[in-house]
This record gives structure tokens, C-alpha cells and sequence, in this order.
């Protein structure tokens, strides 16, 4: 299986982490992997991206126009990394944003929907609504249940699940495998 996945939000969202437990379940069902990030100046509410290639590639980043699926965690940042989509790629977007501090200073009316707007009119966009979905603390593990859900990400629910059980605390895992599910049925639905 050769699979790009571009994962992108602000910090404090927990791209690292999905990309981790992507990256795992890879080499767990026998394929190569590799990741990078590329981490803000801030540790929270910096911009993050997590580069995951599954199969086989000579750099751990994606070059523009490659990226089978993009999961944005954050709006303008789905806009922003646009451009490593490929043509037939798909968006998963949560329409929550991230205010930047410009928006709290000068009050611009930011709320994400014209981001929203511009990626639906740009591409294939599944829009997760991480409000009713799940709570801000399970987003990273709801979005990866809704690209395991589309089968567009090559792995079954149990191979992510297990990768799950591995990095997320005891105490945390019954609400994030609830999570998951919960992403997993919406993207059946899409």
C-alpha cells in the first residue's frame, strides 16, 4: 500500500500523536512508514504539521499535490496546507476554529466558514463537526476514525484501535475509543 496522509492543525490538537498511532498501525501490518512534523514557534496554538508516508518513498515528506487524504484539525490550516493535496484526495476538515490572537485583538469575525466554503468548492471535503462529535480533548482520535470509516485509509478499525490502546493513558482511553467510533460511523456515513 503506497498512502500520503498530510495531518494539520495548531498546537494543542494532537496531529503529533494521530500521526504517530498512523504511522504505528503501518509498520504493524508489515508496510514501511515514515513521518515528520513540522512544529510552530508556539507550543500551543502554533501551526503543526505531520507528514506520514506508508509504503515506499525515499523522503518522509510529502511533495505538493501528493497528499492522499488531508486531515485538517483547524480550517485555515486545511487552506493553508491546500496545496499537498493530490486531485482525487479527499479533506477531512473540523469546522471548529482556532482563533489566531489577531482575531482576539481586532475581533475579524473569523469563525471558519468561509474556510469552509473555499475547501468544499476546491476539493472532496468530509466537515466534522467536533462540537457534537466529540469533546476538544478526543478530536485527534474522532478524526481518524472518520478517515478509517471513508476506506480511504487502508486500515481496519481494529488496527488503529490497537495502536490507540498503546499511546493514550488508561485513565483517557474509554472516552477516545468512544471517539473513535463515533468518527468511524460518520465517516460510513460520507
Amino acid at each position: 500500500m503506497n498512502k500520503d496522509i498530510l495531518l494539520c492543525g495548531v498546537g494543542g490538537q494532537g496531529t503529533v500523536l494521530a500521526a504517530k498511532i498512523l504511522a504505528a498501525a503501518a509498520m504493524n501490518a508489515g508496510e514501511e512508514a515514515h513521518s515528520a512534523e513540522t512544529i510552530g514557534m508556539a507550543q500551543r496554538g502554533g501551526p503543526v504539521t505531520s507528514h506520514v508516508r506508508i509504503g515506499e518513498s525515499y523522503s518522509p515528506l510529502i511533495p505538493e499535490g501528493k497528499a492522499d487524504i488531508l486531515m485538517a484539525f483547524e480550517p485555515a490550516e486545511a487552506v493553508r496546507n491546500l496545496h499537498y493535496l493530490s486531485r482525487d484526495g479527499i479533506v477531512i476538515v473540523n469546522k471548529a476554529p482556532v482563533k489566531p490572537i489577531t482575531e482576539s485583538l481586532h475581533d475579524t469575525g473569523y469563525d471558519g466558514s468561509e474556510m469552509i466554503s473555499y475547501l468544499k468548492g476546491k476539493c472532496r471535503c468530509v466537515v466534522m463537526d467536533s462540537e457534537k462529535l466529540a469533546s476538544a480533548k478526543f478530536l485527534n482520535i474522532a478524526m481518524l476514525g472518520i478517515a478509517a470509516g471513508t476506506g480511504r485509509l487502508g486500515f481496519t478499525k481494529e488496527q488503529l484501535i490497537v495502536e490507540i490502546e498503546k499511546r493514550v493513558p488508561a485513565r483517557f482511553l474509554e472516552a477516545n475509543i468512544e471517539a473513535f467510533e463515533k468518527g468511524f460511523e460518520t465517516g460510513e456515513e460520507k
